[in-house]
C-alpha cells in the first residue's frame, strides 16, 4: 500500500468528447506530420504513401474494406522569382498566416523540415487557433449549399 501513497490520486473523469478546436489542432497537426515525412522521403529519394481504409462493394453486394494508398500534396512550391514557398493549408483552404499572406518563404529544402516543425509546435500549442477556425467555417459552408 505504500507505493499507491507515494502518488497523487484525483477524482478527475475523463472528457467524453474533445472540443471542436482541439479536434481540429490533432487533424491539422497529422496533415503536418505527413508533409515532414513526404519531405524527408523526397530528399532521400524515396515514396512516401500512407494507407487508408477504403471500402466498396463486391459484385455480390457484399461490402469489404481493404487498405488502399493515400495521395499526399505537397504543400510547398517554387514562387515565380525562384523562392521555395510553403502553405498551410486546413482541407482544402490555405490559412492565412497574416493579414494578405499565405506563404512562407524559405531559403532552401533543408529549412522546410524546420519550419513545418515549428508549424507544428505553433498548431498544437493553440497560436493558430482563430485561423483554423476560419478555414472550417470556409469549409462547412461549401457543404451547406
Amino acid at each position: 500500500m505504500s507505493a499507491l501513497a507515494s502518488l497523487k490520486l484525483s477524482a478527475t473523469k475523463k472528457p467524453i468528447n474533445q472540443p471542436a478546436i482541439v479536434q481540429q489542432r490533432t487533424k491539422l497537426a497529422k496533415r503536418i506530420w505527413e508533409q515532414v515525412e513526404l519531405c524527408k522521403a523526397q530528399s532521400t529519394g524515396n515514396t512516401f504513401a500512407p494507407t487508408r481504409l477504403k471500402s466498396y462493394r463486391d459484385l455480390d453486394g457484399v461490402r469489404k474494406t481493404i487498405s488502399a494508398p493515400k495521395r499526399v500534396k505537397p504543400w510547398w512550391f517554387v514562387a515565380n522569382d525562384g523562392k521555395l514557398c510553403l502553405n498551410i493549408r486546413y482541407g482544402s483552404k490555405v490559412i492565412e498566416l497574416s493579414k494578405g499572406k499565405t506563404a512562407i518563404e524559405l531559403a532552401s529544402q533543408d529549412d522546410l523540415l524546420k519550419t513545418l516543425d515549428i508549424i507544428k509546435n505553433a498548431v498544437l500549442s493553440g497560436e493558430l487557433d482563430n485561423k483554423i477556425e476560419q478555414a472550417s467555417g470556409q469549409l462547412r459552408a461549401a457543404f451547406k449549399r
